[in-house]
């Protein structure tokens, strides 16, 4: 799991930067939880937007590539905790940190 010091690590950096530690940190986890992949496939828009690539062309692969490791249900639970994150991301780094808390 993601530790609350990883957390506050990783709000330092910049969005690559975020992204790739949040892709180590779950590299080779079995089971993360929807709040971890929904943080990733949120870096991962992000980092499409200020690229200035087409958004999806990276996170789509990467949301197929899950679907075939993951359950459906975690993919599923992940991808509105993503677009959370552009809408209201306040509310998405408090779920965060309870999924952190009661993790």
């Amino acid at each position: 799991m993601i530790s609350e010091q990883d957390l506050k690590e990783i709000e330092s950096l910049g969005s690559a930067a975020q992204l790739a530690r949040v892709e180590k940190l779950l590299e080779g986890k079995e089971s993360p939880k929807p709040f971890e992949l929904g943080l990733c496939l949120a870096l991962k828009m992000a980092v499409e937007i200020q690229s200035g690539k087409e958004l999806g062309s990276d996170s789509g692969k990467t949301v197929a590539l899950w679907m075939q490791k993951y359950s459906p249900e975690l993919v599923e639970q992940a991808i509105p905790l993503a677009k959370q994150f552009f809408m209201n991301p306040e509310k998405i780094a408090t779920r965060i940190r309870e999924g952190l808390l009661n993790g």
